[in-house]
This record gives C-alpha cells, sequence and structure tokens, in this order.
C-alpha cells in the first residue's frame, strides 16, 4: 500500500475505530456504575432486614414528594398478608414517635449517616409535622413543612430511599 492510499485508509477507519472505542468505553463504564448500585442494593437490603420487622420482599416502599414535604408508603404486597400488614404499621408508628423527637437512627443505619437530607431533618425536625395513618394495606408517613429547605431536604431524602432500596421502592 503506497503512502497516499495508507493516508485515505486511515482517513475512512479512523472515526470507525474512535467510535467503536466509545462504545466499548461507555458499556464498560455503565457496566462498572451499574456494580457498585447492585451491591449497595444488596448492602441495605441486609441492613433494612435487621431494622424493620417486615419482609422487604412482601412489601413495597412508596415515596411520594409533594409541594410542602413527601409522603411515605409502605404496603404489603398482597393486602390478604395480614401479619405483614400489622408489622409495617407497627414500625411506621414507631418511626413517626422517633422522627417527632428528630430521631433519624433507623434511616441512618440502614443508609449511612451522609445520606441526603438526614442532617438537615435531623435539625429541622420541630418545623416538620410527622404524622401517621393506616392505608388499608400498610401504613403511611405524611411529613408537612413550610420551610423551602426541609422539603428539599425530604426530597433528597425520599430520592435517596428509592435509590438504595432499589427493587424494593418507588416514587409515588
Amino acid at each position: 500500500m503506497n503512502l497516499k492510499n495508507r493516508r485515505a485508509w486511515l482517513f475512512v477507519a479512523a472515526p470507525v475505530v474512535i467510535a467503536l472505542s466509545s462504545a466499548v468505553g461507555y458499556t464498560y463504564a455503565d457496566r462498572n456504575e451499574q456494580q457498585p448500585q447492585a451491591a449497595r442494593q444488596a448492602e441495605i437490603a441486609a441492613k433494612s432486614r435487621q431494622v424493620m420487622p417486615f419482609d422487604l420482599d412482601r412489601t413495597t416502599h412508596r415515596f411520594t414528594k409533594t409541594g410542602t414535604g413527601g409522603v411515605q408508603t409502605v404496603t404489603a404486597d398482597d393486602p390478604a398478608d395480614a401479619r405483614q400488614v400489622e408489622l409495617i404499621r407497627q414500625h411506621l408508628t414507631e418511626e413517626t414517635a422517633a422522627f417527632r423527637k428528630g430521631d433519624y437512627g433507623d434511616p441512618a443505619s440502614i443508609h449511612g449517616g451522609e445520606m441526603p437530607g438526614l442532617r438537615e431533618l435531623e435539625q429541622g425536625h420541630t418545623r416538620i409535622a410527622t404524622r401517621y395513618a393506616q392505608t388499608p394495606s400498610g401504613a403511611q408517613i405524611t411529613y408537612t413543612t413550610s420551610d423551602p429547605g426541609l422539603i428539599k431536604a425530604l426530597h433528597a431524602w425520599f430520592d435517596a430511599q428509592v435509590t438504595d432500596h432499589g427493587q424494593h421502592a418507588e416514587h409515588g
């Protein structure tokens, strides 16, 4: 191959090689991002089983953001599963009482003390109205505040929980 043909070949081949390299690199990077997230979710599930009395695989956490805070709902996947419903209600009753006192120790022990929004919620708990209510297949906690910083903290806290709990949680 003479020099002129070699340059022409490189002119055509170089963009193809770069595109393929980028695609392979993207797939590898994407796979690396998913692996730590899957490991984190498995770790969170294991820690959750130490704190929450109900079965994560038979219940769903739902986090619904509102303009004044949000609603955290936990339901039994089978509404006829009276034991799971009872355990959900027991746990959320206890969590509501703790949150009213600024005690976010259970979420911290599951997600870590640096969980987004956690510090702000602990420090601003007196400015958050926290209300427990039963639902047909579980219970919910409603968080209400007029403080924009605490609303932002609640939303960040909800997002972190959905990400950390993976298949066991969803946005409402």
